[in-house]
C-alpha cells in the first residue's frame, strides 16, 4: 500500500474527502517527525511506539576500495509494534 491508497482508505473509513484525509495524514506525519526531531517519543496505545535510538560512531569499510572509513554517530528513528498490532498480524 502506498500513500495514495492509504489516503483512500482513510477517506472511506472516516467518511471525509480524499483532500481532507491527505491533509490529516500529512499532519500526522509532520507531528510525529517533529516530536522525534525534538528527542521525544510518540506512543499510540494499541498500535506502537515511535522513538529515536542513538547509533555510536564506528569504523567501516568502503566496499569499492576496501579502505577503512569512520562512520559518524547518528540518531535513527525506530518503531516498536504494540500488542494489539502484533496480535492482528498473527
Amino acid at each position: 500500500m502506498n500513500k495514495g491508497e492509504l489516503v483512500d482508505k482513510i477517506a472511506e473509513g472516516a467518511d471525509i474527502t480524499k483532500a481532507s484525509a491527505g491533509r490529516s495524514l500529512d499532519s500526522l506525519i509532520s507531528a510525529i517527525t517533529s516530536e522525534l526531531a525534538d528527542g521525544g517519543d510518540v506512543a499510540l496505545v494499541g498500535f506502537g511506539t515511535f522513538k529515536i535510538s542513538a547509533r555510536a560512531a564506528r569504523k567501516g569499510r568502503n566496499p569499492q576500495t576496501g579502505a577503512e572509513i569512520q562512520i559518524a554517530a547518528s540518531n535513527a528513528p525506530g518503531f516498536k509494534a504494540g500488542k494489539a498490532l502484533k496480535e492482528a498480524c498473527n
